[in-house]
């Protein structure tokens, strides 16, 4: 078996496990001495090697997929759990706000029963003073009665039971003249008078007692209230930044593990090209020892397999644009023109279920229904569709469910 082309160093630098385990393989490849059969087996040690630590980093990062969709799945739950948070604060705060309004208004009515209070204290301390003046007055005349010496008058006051009693006696008022009368009716009014102010005096303290407690147990609410907001606010702020502290961590790990996988992944191309004899340049179409041709010559940039949680159905050969990609057998073509991010695309059937397909060529060589012969140049490579980069796409199909090319080549 003919040498491969010198290793090159592949762009996305590996982790310093996989170099020293492709370094070590190569290495072992070029002790003097050793035949070809040798570095083989010491290349395919190697892959072997670099394909279970490969494994490995897969089973990582589909874990740390699982574990972020978990994480995805919280954030949506906190989102909705915090979204009813948010309500509730709404709630309380629209309450917090009508307690604030009422509690303004029970202070200025408490203000104005304060300002009644004392207008009504005032008022009182005039009646009482205008009564005691009355009462100075009629005890001045009844005196003077006395002195008038009308036992008739005197009887009637020693008979009443109280000083009221005496001042309703019908027979006493019509027993004093006409200013006694005027004096009298002076003194029943301010009695009146002081007794109703002393009743509503009454009711203005119990009133302003009322609304004093009604004060307070607003200020007690409205203490409540906040103290709820603040405790909802905190649980919403405590909730979101753990679940995102979290998941950015999950993240950076498996950027971190996918990063060394795409390492692995170059290096394990590299390995495989080096073991299949394929040439780096130009030059005749590789032979393959299976049944299937190589659509061209060049150099394996991605394996067949599972990467970033998905199915890379075929392999990748790095060639030039415009490089001619020849029918890896003979058959029938079934599909030539644009499929996604395939781009231009060919597929061919082989027969028996077998059929090959071509993706990301710049132009086409042929049409649907075409016969095409083995080695037939069918396109030209391109780097059309989602490609990131120069090369052919080459898949092999059996019953339409894609195979790993390198079992058929």
């Amino acid at each position: 078996m003919p040498r491969s082309a010198p290793h090159r160093p592949s762009r996305v630098r590996p982790s310093a496990g996989v170099a020293l385990l492709v370094t070590a393989g190569l290495a072992t490849a070029g002790i003097a001495g050793g035949g070809p059969s040798d570095a083989d087996a010491a290349s395919q040690q190697s892959l072997d090697r670099l394909r279970s630590k490969i494994g490995a980093t897969r089973g990582k990062v589909e874990s740390k997929k699982r574990r972020e969709r978990v994480l995805t799945a919280d954030v949506q739950k906190y989102s909705a759990q915090i979204g009813g948070l948010q309500s509730k604060i709404d709630v309380l705060q629209a309450r917090q706000d009508t307690v604030q309004a009422d509690l303004d208004r029970s202070q200025a009515e408490l203000t104005r029963t304060q300002a009644d209070l004392r207008s009504e204290r005032a008022r009182l301390v005039r009646l009482r003073a205008r009564l005691k003046e009355s009462r100075e007055v009629l005890a001045a005349r009844l005196v003077e009665l006395y002195q008038a010496d009308k036992p008739d008058l005197v009887s009637v006051v020693v008979s009443a039971r109280g000083f009221s009693d005496l001042v309703e006696r019908g027979e006493f008022l019509a027993r004093i003249g006409a200013q006694d009368k005027r004096v009298m009716e002076a003194v029943k009014a301010a009695k009146a008078d002081a007794v109703g102010t002393e009743a509503k005096l009454a009711k203005l303290e119990k009133g302003q007692r009322v609304v004093n407690d009604r004060i307070e147990s607003r200020r007690d609410e409205v203490v409540q209230v906040k103290g709820r907001l603040v405790s909802a606010r905190s649980t919403y702020d405590e909730a979101r930044s753990a679940r995102k502290t979290l998941l950015k961590r999950v993240r950076g790990d498996r950027h971190h593990l996918q990063e060394d996988l795409a390492g692995m992944e170059k290096e394990e191309s590299k390995i495989q090209a080096k073991l299949s004899g394929m040439p780096s340049g130009g030059g005749g179409v590789k032979k393959g020892s299976g049944a299937l041709d190589y659509p061209a010559n060049g150099q394996f940039t991605s394996p067949f397999g599972y990467r970033w949680g998905r199915l890379h159905g075929g392999i990748d050969i790095a060639v030039p644009v415009g490089t001619p990609v020849h029918a890896a057998a003979s058959g029938t073509v079934r599909i030539a023109g644009w499929v996604g991010g395939y781009g231009n695309y060919v597929c061919i059937d082989h027969g028996g279920s077998l059929s090959t397909c071509y993706g990301h060529n710049s132009r086409l060589g042929v049409s649907v229904g075409q016969k095409v012969s083995k080695g037939q140049v069918i396109a030209a490579s391109g780097n059309t569709g989602n490609s990131t980069g120069p090369h052919i796409h080459f898949e092999t199909r059996v019953n339409g469910v894609q195979k790993d090319p390198m079992g058929y080549l």
